[in-house]
């Protein structure tokens, strides 16, 4: 699984990305707002770990995510 951390521009905010390894779209959310999706998308206890790399990521990045 991949996360994609990308900047917003004007009105559109930040958002940020989970894809799988065939890069299929599997989330897409705000940066300040990821609890209904990675509930959707199973992933909702790792969250906090989630929404740490995130912080920590320059935009544009691609990292591979490891569970």
């Amino acid at each position: 699984m991949y996360i994609i951390k990308v900047k917003g521009v004007a009105k559109i905010p930040d958002y940020v990305q989970l894809r799988d390894d065939a890069f299929t779209l599997l989330a897409y959310f705000r940066v300040d707002r990821p609890d209904k999706s990675l509930d959707k998308v199973g992933l909702g206890e790792k969250a906090e770990y989630i929404m740490q790399l995130v912080k920590e990521m320059p935009f544009g990045q691609i990292k591979k995510l490891e569970f």
